[in-house]
């Protein structure tokens, strides 16, 4: 009898292939909270939490993770330093909600609106932009110094070697790996630039040896401030959109329709709410992991029931004092190194996003508000009223929204 991919029945294999996804987005996993000062046991408690909401929302049909969404780290850095990581979380908290509301269009509407409110000709320069904004903060923090470049925290000849080593180690393993192996580059890039750090010298475990086994993970209340909030609601347009292409891309996978069942307004309002969740408890927003999702395609194991195993091991290691401890341990120039491809590799969606799409640059309106976007973007530019501002991706979403509902559309050629 062939096997069931849907329905494995040994609870002991379903418990093995839930620790293996977990491993598969671990990397990934806490990538999110260590750059961006976030406590990596509450990002573990979070999406182990969030993935099980998600399971309850869509009565546990659909065989993804949710944990955190690279789409946030910078808006979610340079949050914190505006106005602080509790008013931050608050904006985040905010963010899910924006899900809901278009989990509530998109069942009385359809998913036809989205395509019309946010063409890839918007969502695509504002990806590149969310990719770009601190391209200065990896290549700081890859050569040593801290991120605003305002400090030499290691010797740059040190610096240089154990990022770049990092980097070489993701860019080999991601391009040439097989197997389990190929959907755990960050992975692979923290483990050998944290072991060059160790011969170096550039690692300290007082932290490590003080933290206890077993301890609660460092929650944070989140603060609700409107002008947080305006400034991070339009960062949920692109994860909003990736998810979208991360419920059609599993549902290739396992030859499943979740677009019509469970249904789209189901998977948005699972990560709505799962993203306001972690908010609450100070973790990170929540998306569907396209790693976890390769190690679906890979292992042809559908049972959803393998998520909900590795969504309690996240929870569980959230508990686990020593491994937030060993987390932090980990030198800011591995993660420089690993920045530099991943900030990258996000710009780089969003020009495909513009590729795949065959955006017309030639075509004036779509010139216009991918070049204002980018200059804003990428320049800085600042808009403010009084006390109330505008800038990065909330000033680039506003604009390329606006832009594309005030130009004329091209005419179709006769």
């Amino acid at each position: 009898m062939t096997p069931d991919p849907f329905h494995i029945n040994d609870p002991v294999k379903r418990a093995l292939v839930g620790g293996q996804m977990l491993f598969v987005a671990f990397g990934a996993l806490v990538l999110m909270p260590l750059l961006t000062g976030l406590d990596p046991n509450v990002a573990f408690f979070t999406a182990g939490l969030g993935t099980l909401v998600f399971q309850l929302v869509t009565k546990r049909q659909v065989p993804v993770f949710l944990a955190s969404s690279f789409a946030f780290i910078s808006p979610v850095i340079l949050g914190t330093q505006q106005f602080g990581l509790p008013a931050t979380l608050g904006g985040l908290a905010a963010c899910g909600l924006v899900y809901v509301a278009l989990s509530a269009f998109i069942r009385v509407r359809g998913v036809g609106f989205i395509e019309r409110v946010l063409p890839p000709v918007v969502v695509g320069p504002i990806i590149i932009v969310i990719g770009l904004s601190l391209a200065h903060v990896g290549v700081n923090m890859a050569m040593g110094k801290a991120g605003d470049g305002s400090a030499q925290l290691v010797p740059a000849d040190k610096a240089l070697m154990v990022s770049m080593l990092s980097l070489t180690t993701t860019l080999v393993v991601a391009t040439f790996a097989r197997g389990i192996f190929k959907l755990i580059p960050i992975l692979a890039g923290i483990v050998v630039g944290y072991a060059l750090s160790l011969a170096l010298g550039l690692v300290s475990f007082d932290k490590v040896a003080a933290a206890p086994w077993l301890a609660l993970p460092q929650f944070t209340m989140p603060e609700f401030r409107w002008e947080a909030i305006l400034w991070m609601l339009p960062v949920a347009i692109a994860p909003a959109i990736e998810h979208v292409g991360d419920v059609l891309a599993i549902g290739t996978v396992t030859g499943k329709d979740y677009v019509k069942k469970p249904g789209l307004h189901r998977t948005m309002l699972g990560d709505g709410l799962a993203t306001t969740l972690a908010a609450c408890f100070g973790g990170p927003p929540n998306t569907t992991y396209s790693e976890v999702t390769g190690a679906v395609t890979l292992t042809k194991s559908f049972d959803p029931r393998i998520m909900t195993w590795a969504a309690v091991f996240a929870v569980v290691l959230a508990f686990v004092g020593k491994l937030g401890a060993a987390l932090q341990s980990i030198p800011s120039v591995v993660m420089g190194g690993i920045m530099v491809l991943l900030f990258g590799s996000i710009a780089a969606v969003g020009i495909n996003t513009l590729i795949r799409a065959r955006v017309d640059l030639g075509q004036p309106r779509n010139l216009v508000i991918t070049s204002v976007v980018l200059v804003f973007g990428v320049g800085g530019m600042v808009v403010g009223l009084g006390s109330f501002t505008l800038q990065g991706i909330s000033l680039c979403a506003l604009v390329a929204i606006l832009l594309n509902l005030v130009l004329p559309k091209e005419q179709a050629a006769s």
